[in-house]
């Protein structure tokens, strides 16, 4: 597997697992973080990095692995 690719993987992995396996770990109804029950705020959190993360990854991934020269991407 690629540098890239790895990276890429990792940094992509992180949301989904801040969403699905760490929820059991923050489910609290206090403390309240802007008004918002603890879990709710983790959730919103997490839906707004998203995008940032998933960006990241795919400068990563076009830094390591560069489009060969036969291709049009």
């Amino acid at each position: 597997m690629k540098k890239g690719t790895k990276y890429a993987l990792i940094l992509g992995a992180i949301p989904f697992v801040t969403l699905v396996f760490a929820l059991p770990l923050v489910n609290r109804i206090h403390p309240v973080v802007l008004g918002l029950p603890f879990l709710l705020f983790w959730i919103l959190t997490w839906v707004i990095l998203t995008p940032f993360i998933l960006f990241l990854a795919y400068v990563l991934e076009k830094k390591f692995n560069p489009p060969d020269k036969g291709e049009d991407n």
